[in-house]
């Protein structure tokens, strides 16, 4: 196993860390498999592994609990334990102390070393900040409950920003990325930004959700021209683990194979492993799904606030999703799931997005088709030739 150094905290960190947000199940998220589960988490701490991470909601509670089990019988002297504060659960300053025990409660120990608040956006953390979350948390560390303060993220490169220069004594954050996400949210530049404060950076999402391990066949057949044959899982994280900025990769394996082949690719990877000519490949796999997704949204954000409400970066990633990867149903479902007032289906036409896109996206005139296809099930073959990139 590779070790990496965790940010300017003196600590060693295995290139993989173990997320535990899909634990192989008997069927139901929540009905997790726990003998093959904690099988896997002992099999990646014996390999080397020592960064483990769950949280209080995955699994429907239930991930904390089977990773306190995996974790004994000594398996927790030999990692650093990551989990993180359900932000929107806190409703009132005394929640922050009742999550945390409840959560020591659930892993079976005394501390938690790195723990995070999760999933930090715009409005979350401008709930918890003026409820005291950061003096609550330095309480924490001097208690010896937890013994360092991160956060992970799902919002804008400012917000991320702002949230980074808040705290001067952050250790870590965690943060979606990868080679196709390097404008979404925090980004390249957010990698960058938290590094030089001598912040850990840890990275989860590298496969996007799994849909990097199974690319498109114009995708595919770019891999395969490549003269050093990697799987598409590996390219992605051995892109990941070329640079110095990133402390960690996470993945949420599944299966034992999944840890297997995971252990591999963590063996063979460094920082500055990866060719100029490799690196080309990657960029050139980049612009290949760029190519194939149909809306030419970078999610810049700049259309943004609809004066309607309507989401049109959330509604046009939801429809590219579903279209690159031949996954409409999916997506389907991502929509229904999506708050009402902000879905395509509120366009009122008005326009006054489309003078501020840089894609020149002629936005007023999808949202009805990302409407039709999405909500109303209709068949979809091609784009219009009206909305045809040009």
């Amino acid at each position: 196993m590779k070790y990496r150094s965790f940010g300017n905290t003196g600590i060693q960190v295995s290139a993989l860390g173990f997320g535990c947000m899909r634990l192989p199940t008997l069927g139901k998220y929540e009905e997790i498999n726990e003998p093959e589960a904690i099988s896997m988490i002992r099999k990646a701490v014996d390999a080397g592994v020592n960064y483990v991470d769950t949280a209080y909601g995955y699994h429907g509670g239930n991930s904390e609990r089977v990773v306190g089990k995996a974790l004994a019988d000594g398996y927790r002297d030999k990692v650093y334990l990551a989990t993180k504060l359900p932000v929107w659960l806190c409703n009132k300053p005394e929640d922050f102390d009742r999550l945390l025990n409840e959560q020591l409660e659930r892993l079976h120990t005394d501390h938690i070393d790195f723990y995070l608040l999760h999933s930090l956006n715009k409005d979350s953390w401008h709930k918890v900040e003026p409820m005291g979350v950061i003096p609550w948390a330095e309480g924490a560390l001097a208690d010896g409950r937890i013994r360092h303060l991160g956060f992970s993220f799902h919002d804008d490169l400012a917000t991320f920003k702002s949230i980074v220069d808040y705290y001067d004594k952050w250790s870590f954050c965690q943060i979606q990325y990868n080679y196709l996400n390097e404008t979404v949210q925090a980004g390249t530049e957010g990698l960058h930004y938290a590094a030089k404060r001598g912040m850990a950076v840890v990275v989860m999402e590298p496969l996007l959700g799994g849909r990097l391990a199974n690319p498109p066949q114009q995708v595919q057949e770019l891999w395969r021209t490549a003269a050093h044959k990697r799987t598409p899982v590996n390219w992605a994280l051995q892109w990941l683990w070329n640079q110095p900025e990133v402390s960690l990769c996470l993945s949420g394996m599944s299966t034992m194979g999944q840890v297997e082949q995971n252990l591999t690719y963590a063996d063979e990877s460094g920082v500055g492993t990866l060719q100029a000519g490799e690196l080309e490949l990657v960029s050139s796999v980049r612009d290949r799904y760029n190519e194939l997704c149909p809306v030419p949204c970078t999610a810049c954000q700049y259309c943004m606030p609809c004066p309607n409400g309507v989401d049109i970066p959330g509604n046009f990633a939801i429809f590219n999703d579903g279209s690159m990867y031949n996954e409409l149903e999916q997506s389907r479902n991502r929509y229904a799931r999506m708050q009402a007032d902000k879905r395509a289906s509120e366009c009122i036409a008005c326009r006054e997005c489309e003078s501020k896109c840089p894609q020149h996206i002629p936005i007023s005139e999808w949202m009805p088709f990302v409407q039709a296809v999405l909500a109303e099930n209709e068949t979809y073959t091609c784009i219009p030739a009206d909305l045809a990139r040009v």
